[in-house]
Protein backbone atom coordinates (compact mmCIF):
# COMPACT_ATOMS: atom_id res chain seq x y z
CA UNK A 1 0.00 0.00 0.00
CA UNK A 2 1.48 3.55 -1.38
CA UNK A 3 1.35 6.77 1.27
CA UNK A 4 1.21 10.43 -0.44
CA UNK A 5 3.90 12.44 1.02
CA UNK A 6 5.41 15.44 0.43
CA UNK A 7 9.53 15.62 -0.05
CA UNK A 8 11.70 18.94 -0.62
CA UNK A 9 14.15 18.44 -3.29
CA UNK A 10 16.50 20.92 -3.83
CA UNK A 11 14.28 23.30 -3.13
CA UNK A 12 11.30 22.18 -4.79
CA UNK A 13 7.82 20.45 -3.39
CA UNK A 14 7.46 17.37 -4.90
CA UNK A 15 4.22 14.98 -3.88
CA UNK A 16 4.49 11.35 -4.35
CA UNK A 17 3.57 8.06 -3.32
CA UNK A 18 5.46 5.79 -2.14
CA UNK A 19 5.74 2.37 -0.45
CA UNK A 20 6.45 2.50 3.23
CA UNK A 21 9.69 0.31 3.23
CA UNK A 22 11.09 2.47 0.27
CA UNK A 23 14.59 4.08 0.95
CA UNK A 24 15.32 7.74 0.01
CA UNK A 25 17.49 6.49 -2.46
CA UNK A 26 14.57 4.53 -3.93
CA UNK A 27 12.23 7.25 -4.07
CA UNK A 28 14.77 9.68 -5.67
CA UNK A 29 16.24 8.01 -8.46
CA UNK A 30 12.56 5.53 -9.03
CA UNK A 31 9.70 8.29 -8.06
CA UNK A 32 11.50 11.69 -9.37
CA UNK A 33 13.98 10.35 -11.50
CA UNK A 34 16.74 12.06 -10.04
CA UNK A 35 19.57 9.76 -10.55
CA UNK A 36 22.57 11.33 -9.74
CA UNK A 37 22.76 9.66 -6.28
CA UNK A 38 23.70 6.17 -6.96
CA UNK A 39 23.21 2.58 -5.24
CA UNK A 40 26.40 1.13 -4.47
CA UNK A 41 26.57 -1.46 -1.44
CA UNK A 42 22.96 -0.97 0.06
CA UNK A 43 24.16 -1.04 3.05
CA UNK A 44 26.16 2.52 4.18
CA UNK A 45 29.18 1.61 3.29
CA UNK A 46 30.33 3.38 0.16
CA UNK A 47 28.97 6.93 0.41
CA UNK A 48 27.72 6.33 -3.11
CA UNK A 49 23.82 7.75 -2.16
CA UNK A 50 24.98 10.53 0.08
CA UNK A 51 22.80 13.01 0.27
CA UNK A 52 22.43 16.15 2.31
CA UNK A 53 19.48 16.12 5.26
CA UNK A 54 18.64 19.05 7.17
CA UNK A 55 22.55 20.20 6.54
CA UNK A 56 23.97 16.80 7.18
CA UNK A 57 25.19 13.56 5.10
CA UNK A 58 23.29 11.02 5.37
CA UNK A 59 23.17 7.77 2.69
CA UNK A 60 20.11 7.40 1.53
CA UNK A 61 20.17 3.69 1.11
CA UNK A 62 19.30 3.55 4.69
CA UNK A 63 16.65 6.07 5.10
CA UNK A 64 13.04 5.34 4.58
CA UNK A 65 11.21 7.91 2.17
CA UNK A 66 8.92 8.29 4.61
CA UNK A 67 11.33 9.82 7.14
CA UNK A 68 12.36 12.44 5.00
CA UNK A 69 8.88 14.28 4.82
CA UNK A 70 9.30 17.37 6.15
CA UNK A 71 12.96 17.57 5.50
CA UNK A 72 14.98 19.63 3.35
CA UNK A 73 16.89 17.26 0.75
CA UNK A 74 20.15 18.07 -1.56
CA UNK A 75 21.25 16.17 -4.46
CA UNK A 76 24.27 16.55 -6.56
CA UNK A 77 21.24 17.73 -9.17
CA UNK A 78 21.14 20.36 -6.55
CA UNK A 79 24.09 22.49 -6.04
CA UNK A 80 24.48 23.79 -9.98
CA UNK A 81 22.66 27.34 -9.78
CA UNK A 82 21.91 29.09 -13.01
CA UNK A 83 24.13 27.21 -15.08
CA UNK A 84 26.90 27.71 -12.90
CA UNK A 85 28.79 24.22 -11.16
CA UNK A 86 28.92 25.10 -7.30
CA UNK A 87 32.47 25.42 -6.53
CA UNK A 88 33.23 22.13 -5.24
CA UNK A 89 32.42 20.50 -8.39
CA UNK A 90 34.32 22.53 -10.40
CA UNK A 91 37.32 22.03 -8.81
CA UNK A 92 36.73 18.02 -8.96
CA UNK A 93 36.74 19.11 -12.71
CA UNK A 94 39.83 21.32 -12.68
CA UNK A 95 41.74 18.59 -10.16
CA UNK A 96 40.78 15.64 -11.77
CA UNK A 97 38.71 14.48 -8.27
CA UNK A 98 36.76 12.08 -10.53
CA UNK A 99 37.24 9.12 -12.89
CA UNK A 100 34.69 6.80 -13.29
CA UNK A 101 32.19 9.05 -11.83
CA UNK A 102 30.14 6.82 -9.56
CA UNK A 103 31.60 8.11 -6.40
CA UNK A 104 32.09 12.01 -7.52
CA UNK A 105 28.06 12.83 -6.37
CA UNK A 106 28.60 11.74 -2.71
CA UNK A 107 32.00 12.92 -2.59
CA UNK A 108 31.10 16.31 -3.38
CA UNK A 109 27.73 16.67 -1.01
CA UNK A 110 30.34 15.26 1.47
CA UNK A 111 32.78 18.05 0.67
CA UNK A 112 30.45 20.86 0.47
CA UNK A 113 28.74 19.57 3.59
CA UNK A 114 32.27 19.60 5.29
CA UNK A 115 33.34 23.27 3.50
CA UNK A 116 30.09 24.40 5.17
CA UNK A 117 31.14 23.54 8.35
CA UNK A 118 34.98 23.80 8.56
CA UNK A 119 35.78 26.22 5.79
CA UNK A 120 39.51 25.81 5.53
CA UNK A 121 39.93 21.78 6.37
CA UNK A 122 43.40 20.69 7.16
CA UNK A 123 44.07 17.92 4.60
CA UNK A 124 43.67 15.72 7.57
CA UNK A 125 39.75 16.77 8.35
CA UNK A 126 39.68 16.64 4.33
CA UNK A 127 40.07 13.14 4.67
CA UNK A 128 37.72 12.61 8.31
CA UNK A 129 35.28 14.57 6.45
CA UNK A 130 34.89 12.27 3.04
CA UNK A 131 36.17 8.94 4.82
CA UNK A 132 32.06 7.60 4.60
CA UNK A 133 32.85 7.65 0.46
CA UNK A 134 34.77 5.35 -1.31
CA UNK A 135 36.30 5.83 -4.35
CA UNK A 136 37.63 2.72 -6.01
CA UNK A 137 39.67 4.26 -8.52
CA UNK A 138 41.67 7.21 -7.02
CA UNK A 139 44.25 7.16 -4.27
CA UNK A 140 42.24 10.16 -3.15
CA UNK A 141 44.87 12.66 -3.80
CA UNK A 142 43.25 14.67 -6.40
CA UNK A 143 39.70 14.28 -4.28
CA UNK A 144 41.90 15.97 -1.67
CA UNK A 145 43.27 18.49 -3.92
CA UNK A 146 39.67 19.46 -5.38
CA UNK A 147 38.07 19.97 -1.70
CA UNK A 148 41.18 21.78 -0.60
CA UNK A 149 41.07 24.15 -4.10
CA UNK A 150 36.93 24.56 -3.23
CA UNK A 151 37.90 25.34 -0.14
CA UNK A 152 39.55 28.60 -1.62
CA UNK A 153 36.53 29.31 -3.43
CA UNK A 154 33.38 28.61 -0.99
Amino acid sequence: MKRLITLNVNGKSYEVAIESRQSLLQVLREELHLTGSKEGCSEGECGSCTVILDGKTVDSCLIFGLEAEGCQITTIEGLSSNGLLHPVQQAFIEHGGAQCGFCTPGMILAAKALLEQTPNPSEEEIRWGLSGNLCRCTGYVKIVAAVQAAAQQC
